[in-house]
């Protein structure tokens, strides 16, 4: 319902900002060779991956702490009939498809001007997933969070430092090998090695699908948690 008359508020949130990144990135070292591919190969899978995370993340999180910190609806939600964990469920896979949403607007936007992104059935399953793990983090951030700001400070700590570093604008061979180890404990990069190795049609790293599965459970299940203190306040 939201989206049948927003639509074009969520459209142009969803592009504006991967749009901004292809023309600055794109543009500015476009020329480059990363692995002996274009740079435009290598930048289009990181910013579908960045642009799922963002997308799932936000939607939800936002939406969720303001009902439960400002229009005091959430409570009301969770003592209704409706089983509590359905509803946690719904907005989970709501935020993940406003994420797959998002990631394929950019690749409609790309592949007109070039044909530059192979797309297969997968490439499309790992977007899904990649919007399960990081709209559960929403989910879980607006549960714990105690304060409006307290959404925002996440975003700043967790979802940004993501942003820049997670195997999205450059490779992860270039930051030191302490930080790699770090790194690779995270879910974007994951998601984003597997989007590019599909659209280079290399080996999947089936481990990186483990960990993202891992991550989308583990998450749930603090959600879960999360909630169940919240309803036994």
């Amino acid at each position: 319902m939201e989206f049948k008359y927003e639509w074009i508020k969520i459209t142009t949130a969803a592009i504006i900002s991967p749009i901004l990144y292809l023309i600055a990135f794109g543009w500015g070292l476009g020329d480059r060779l990363v692995n002996g591919h274009p740079y435009i190969l290598f930048l289009i899978p990181g910013i579908i991956a960045l642009s799922t995370m963002n997308t799932s993340y936000s939607s939800v999180g936002t939406s969720l702490n303001i009902q439960r910190l400002f229009e005091k609806s959430f409570k009301q939600i969770i003592i209704s009939p409706t089983p509590w964990w359905q509803y946690l469920v719904g907005q989970i896979i709501g935020g993940a498809i406003r994420g797959m949403y998002a990631g394929v607007l950019l690749l409609i936007i790309v592949m007109p001007f070039q044909n530059v992104v192979r797309v297969t059935p997968l490439f499309f399953l790992v977007m899904l997933l990649n919007g399960i793990v990081f709209s559960s983090l929403g989910v879980l951030a607006s549960m714990i969070a105690k304060t409006h700001s307290d959404i925002s400070r996440f975003s700043t700590f967790v979802i940004m430092p993501m942003t820049f570093l997670c195997n999205t604008f450059f490779p992860l061979e270039k930051v030191p090998k302490v930080a790699q180890t770090f790194i690779n404990f995270l879910p974007l990069p994951h998601a984003s090695g597997l989007l590019r190795a599909i659209s280079y049609g290399d080996p999947i790293q089936y481990q990186s699908l483990a960990v993202l599965l891992v991550y989308a459970l583990v998450l749930f299940m603090l959600t879960l948690h999360s909630t169940q203190r919240i309803k036994n306040m």
